[in-house]
């Protein structure tokens, strides 16, 4: 799965010891809506699903 520089960047910003499973879990979102990549848009859609601010 591809990611944008600024939505990697976004990701650096959660805590290393859950970083991991964030990526596998907003990796599982764009595949399930048919992306092949992740975006700055889409990284913040998909954290919001979570609860995430």
């Amino acid at each position: 799965m591809n990611w944008s520089a600024d939505a990697e960047t976004k990701l650096k910003d959660i805590p290393f010891f859950v970083r991991p499973a964030v990526r596998r879990r907003i990796e599982k979102l764009a595949a399930e809506a048919g992306q092949d990549s992740v975006d700055l848009l889409f990284f913040e859609e998909a954290k919001a699903q979570f609860g995430q601010k």
